[in-house]
Parts: structure tokens; C-alpha cells; sequence
């Protein structure tokens, strides 16, 4: 279907890019008439450029224009369609952004009941731990006017306790990150039904200090009192920027303005869920428009660097402030940072590690 669409503006070679597990390349998806490659690294190519930015990027060749469309489907991205043309006019941009727009469409649905998209986008063999994990997330990121979030997961194919969740629901944005104890498949296991128990409890309408009891119950219940999830759930009033929250043993989020981390946003914190804590605070700041609010789990920090000190929250913070510097979209910011950490750690995770970034617009 997409290359004869593309061959109705002139269009050859089209190819489907989609973004690794690792976010490193744009992998291609094998299809009818479409044209078969090597993975295209991220940084530095057109395609690389159209998909972080979410912009098409046209890049002119000696028989005509490589065109590369970020293919959106609603706030979401999914990958980058790629194509030639001898030459593109208005009416060839404004076509190719609706066969974008419907491709994107077409790959998400699809991704439903067939694994054709998962395995292109998989280049190293994957734990059954880090599958379930990739089973429960929700879109890397998410763009609307009110509001923008993007998530990562170290390390990708070997992930096991670590997890986030989010959804907008009206006015209000909802998020979750957790992290499981332990490793394997029973921390796998555990994320699962922390997960489960915030949806179940999201969903209900209830407040945050009883989303909070209700995962409590659910972990200590299946999983017996030495067992926890450390975790933090928030809420974020899009209309107002009023941000609530709830730390169940956290780290605590660093709030950005002006893209330079300006403090820890500090809070109360109560036990785990599992270990059955008191009613927990729930605690409150007014976010100004463009303040962005990382959070992150202890794996993060608490690595070993090559010389055997951690690494450390303030180390943490330049770096968030260099890659603010450097980057524009959240997107963009959490994907570089996750990649800049990992490298100065020493290039390896030996525990779980997330980044969850949400830009209040």
C-alpha cells in the first residue's frame, strides 16, 4: 500500500524506518515495495533529524529529493517514512503528510495482532523479563498542546522491575514510574501488578493517597510482606499547572526551568508499597509554563562509575543541564540523556534504570 501511494507523486524507494528498543537506529520494516537497508543510526541523519524534531526533512540528491516524514499517530511517533522524488511541490508535502499520518495510523493498529513491527525493531535478543516490561508500557512519549512526557528504560532488552505509566484523562495528566525489587522474572512479575493495581486504581477516580493503599494491598496480598515496589504517582492539572504527588521511597524529581535544573522537588516520603505505610502526604507545587520535571529511579544514580564511585545525583544534575542545553524535545532531552549517563557510567546498567521527563506547555 505505501509504495503504491508513493508511486502516485512520482515517489521510489520508500522505505518504513522504525526506532530500535535501544533508541540508537531507525530500523526498516520488510514489506511489499518497499526498499530493504541496514538500520540508520539516529544521531546525525535526515531521518534521525525528522524523527526527533517530528518535522519532515528533505535532503537534496544529484536524481532529485529524499524526503523523510515523521510518521505521527495522534501525540505518539512511531517511525519515519523515507522516499525520492525528482522533485517536491506544496501539493506533493500536503499528500505525503496525510499518507504519513495514515501510515502511522495503519502501523499502530496492526502492531495489535501481528509481531512483523516488534521484530524490526529488535536487534539483540530480548529477556522474557524485559518483554512482559515492553508489553505494559504506553507510548514513549506523548505531545499535546497542554502538555508533553517522554519515558526511557535502561537497559532496553534486558529490563526486568522497572516500569511508568501515564494517561490524560481530560484536564489531568496521570503518571506512575515503580520500581520492583529484586531482578529477573519476579521483579517482571511484581511491575506487572503494580502496574495492574494503578491502572485498576486510576480508573476508579479515586484520590492519589488511595491509588496509593490500593497497590499496597495488591503487591502485599500476592506477594507476602517481603516483598515492595518503591514508586511515585503524580497528577498534573494541565489547565492550571497545579502538580500533586506521592513518594513511596523515590528519589526525589528534579524540577527544570529555563533548561537548568533549578532544585529537588522535595517531599515527605512514605514506605514502599507492599510494606503497608501510613496515608502518605500528598504534596504540591505550581509549575510555570514551559517547567519540565524529570524523575528517575535509584538505578540511575546508584551505579558504579569505571573507578568505583557512584554516580550520584550531582552528577546527575549537569548533565540534565548540558543535554537542556543541547536538545529541544522532550523526546529528544531523554533520549540523549539516557545516553550520555549510560556512557558515563561506564556504559553498562547493573540495575534497572528509568527517566521520565513532563513538560507542562
Amino acid at each position: 500500500m505505501v509504495a503504491e501511494a508513493a508511486a502516485r507523486v512520482g515517489g521510489r524507494d520508500p522505505v518504513l524506518l522504525l526506532q530500535d528498543y535501544g533508541q540508537l537506529v531507525l530500523a526498516p520494516l520488510p514489506g511489499r515495495g518497499l526498499a530493504v537497508g541496514e538500520p540508520v543510526p539516529i544521531d546525525g541523519s535526515p531521518a534521525g533529524a525528522a524523527f526527533l524534531n517530528g518535522a519532515p526533512v528533505e535532503e537534496p540528491l544529484a536524481d532529485g529529493m529524499r524526503v523523510y516524514l515523521p510518521l505521527l499517530d495522534g501525540g505518539d511517533e512511531v517511525g519515519v517514512l523515507a522516499l525520492t522524488l525528482d522533485a517536491v511541490d506544496d501539493d506533493d508535502r500536503l499528500f505525503l503528510r496525510r499518507l504519513a499520518a495514515l501510515v502511522a495510523d495503519l502501523l499502530v493498529t496492526k502492531s495489535g495482532y501481528t509481531d512483523r513491527i516488534f521484530q524490526a525493531r529488535r536487534l539483540e535478543p530480548m529477556t522474557v523479563a524485559a518483554e512482559i516490561q515492553w508489553s505494559l508500557l504506553p507510548p514513549l512519549t506523548m505531545t499535546v498542546p497542554r502538555v508533553a512526557v517522554a519515558g526511557i528504560l535502561e537497559p532496553a532488552y534486558r529490563v526486568a522491575g522497572d516500569s511508568f505509566d501515564y494517561a490524560l484523562n481530560d484536564d489531568v495528566l496521570h503518571v506512575a514510574t515503580i520500581d520492583a525489587m529484586g531482578h529477573g522474572l519476579d521483579a517482571a512479575t511484581m511491575a506487572t501488578v503494580a502496574i495492574g493495581a494503578y491502572r485498576h486504581a486510576r480508573r476508579a477516580d479515586i484520590g492519589l493517597a488511595e491509588i496509593y493503599a490500593f497497590m499496597d494491598r495488591a503487591i502485599a496480598e500476592q506477594f507476602g510482606p517481603d516483598h515492595f515496589v518503591t514508586a511515585q504517582m503524580m497528577r498534573l492539572d494541565t489547565g492550571t499547572g497545579l502538580l500533586q504527588w506521592v513518594n513511596a521511597g523515590h528519589p526525589q524529581p528534579l524540577l527544570i526551568r529555563d533548561h537548568v535544573v533549578v532544585e529537588r522537588l522535595e517531599s515527605e516520603t512514605t514506605l514502599p508499597v507492599g510494606f503497608g505505610g501510613e496515608e502518605p502526604v500528598i504534596s504540591e507545587r505550581a509549575l510555570r509554563h514551559g517547567d519540565r520535571v524529570l524523575c528517575f529511579t535509584d538505578g540511575l544514580v546508584e551505579e558504579r562509575e569505571p573507578g568505583g564511585e557512584q554516580f550520584g545525583e550531582d552528577q546527575l544534575i549537569d548533565w540534565v543541564n548540558r543535554v537542556e542545553r543541547s536538545q529541544s524535545g522532550v523526546r529528544a532531552v531523554v533520549r540523549a540523556l539516557s545516553h550520555v549517563l549510560k556512557e558515563k557510567r561506564g556504559g553498562h546498567t547493573s540495575d534497572d534504570a528509568t527517566l521520565f521527563l513532563i513538560e507542562w506547555r
